[in-house]
């Protein structure tokens, strides 16, 4: 097994999206216990909102699995998870509502998102392929020029993931401001509840920030790790 002292970068990371995990699994149990007081399920909340939006043409439906919740722009759906598209929760509230921010982005064509979706291809390839071509051009060492190109293509392909978690931050985030401010004006949430919605919310948003680190700290662990090969 190949190992590189400069692995050892990544355990600040690391620490971090655990750190990250259990506040948005602890934050999220805390306020799915807490049923609103108006009674909507993450279902209604979703409809609700879209209806008040004039959008028609987006279903929502349920999706297996805990905190799977996403918008799905090529099949125009808000996909809500078990634990959300049924329950009356504050945590639900916030959770349906989000997506629903996502649908506003894509109706208004925010440039953010659709950036993020042009780059999933390069990011999916890069997570996969960057540290494998970086790692065979350290193998390759002895090979000079060849050994440069599997190295500098790994670092070019590594960076576009880089470039994925940065755009998603102002995604996520202004996705999170049109839900908070949604459910306060709509009146699906009341007084301190709009408080639980905002802290799920911003516990969630920890989880990208933290993600975004890693990957900077994966890039700068395959520099390092090229330089002294």
């Amino acid at each position: 097994m190949f190992f590189h002292w400069s692995y050892l970068l990544l355990i600040p990371g690391m620490l971090l999206m655990f750190l990250a995990q259990s506040k948005v699994r602890g934050t999220y149990q805390r306020y799915a216990q807490i049923p609103s007081s108006l009674g909507m399920t993450g279902s209604q909340v979703a409809q609700a909102i879209l209806h008040k939006m004039s959008i028609t043409d987006v279903k929502v439906e349920p999706v297996a699995g805990e905190l799977t919740d996403h918008y799905d722009p090529s099949a125009k759906a808000v996909r809500l998870s078990e634990g959300i598209y049924g329950s009356s929760s504050l945590a639900a509230a916030a959770v349906a509502a989000h997506e629903c921010g996502h649908v506003l982005q894509d109706k208004r064509g925010y440039a953010f998102m659709n950036v993020r979706a042009s780059l999933v291809p390069a990011a999916n390839l890069g997570s996969q392929i960057g540290p494998m071509l970086v790692v065979g051009g350290i193998f390759l060492s002895s090979m000079g020029s060849i050994s440069s190109v599997f190295i500098n293509l790994g670092i070019i392909l590594f960076a576009s993931v880089i470039a994925f978690h940065i755009v998603t931050l102002p995604v996520e985030f202004d996705a999170s401001n049109r839900a908070l401010k949604l459910i306060d004006e709509m009146g699906i949430l009341q007084g301190e509840e709009n408080k639980g919605a905002k802290a799920v919310l911003q516990a969630a948003a920890f989880t990208y920030v933290a993600t975004a680190l890693y990957a900077v700290l994966q890039l700068v662990q395959l520099l390092v790790m090229s330089r002294n090969r």
